[in-house]
């Protein structure tokens, strides 16, 4: 009798231990990529950076600050490696974050410069640009909540019966 209730029990056991493996990898997975979409986002905008600073330079050349923080916050954010692992290391992160919030600031301040150029504003290159860094902040807001979403929807799935008994550990939320 002992041995069958033992064996029933490892059997049990065992069954629940396999419970919500795929499932927490899967969302493991969707964690990964949504991190991917927001560095793609982020990367995106870098690329722009360039091309309209570039434009500016030719219209408001005297307005020499704003286009150096610019440059500046776009050489800070080309110089972090943006890793999926890159979470893992808070002061890494930290860093990685500033630079990006340093250079939304300076796009701003870049966007606003221009409205005191009315050739600028009208430079259909520039529109072009603008619209597209405006449509990639909106593109970064939208990929940074995925993210967030998808490592919500990992920790409670790491941290729900029965999948606690396979998870080895949970992300915080980070972004």
């Amino acid at each position: 009798m002992k041995i069958r209730l033992f064996a029933l029990l490892a059997l049990i056991t065992s069954f629940l231990s396999g419970c919500g493996y795929n499932q927490v990898q899967t969302n493991d997975e969707a964690v990964n990529s949504a991190w991917s979409e927001v560095l793609n986002q982020y990367q995106r905008r870098a690329d722009l950076v360039p091309n309209l600073v570039a434009i500016v330079q030719g219209y408001a050349a005297h307005e020499k600050e704003v286009l150096t923080q610019v440059t500046e916050a776009r050489a800070s954010v080309g110089s972090i490696k943006a890793t999926p692992e890159l979470i893992n290391d808070e002061a890494a992160f930290a860093k990685f974050q500033k630079a990006q919030a340093d250079l939304s600031s300076s796009l701003g301040r870049l966007l606003v410069v221009s409205e005191n150029y009315p050739q600028l504003k009208a430079d259909a290159n520039f529109r072009d640009l603008q619209a597209q860094v405006e449509g990639t902040e909106n593109r970064i807001t939208v990929a940074r909540n995925r993210y967030i979403k998808a490592v919500q929807e990992y920790n409670v799935s790491v941290r729900t019966f029965p999948n606690n008994l396979t998870a080895i550990h949970g992300l915080e939320n980070q972004g």
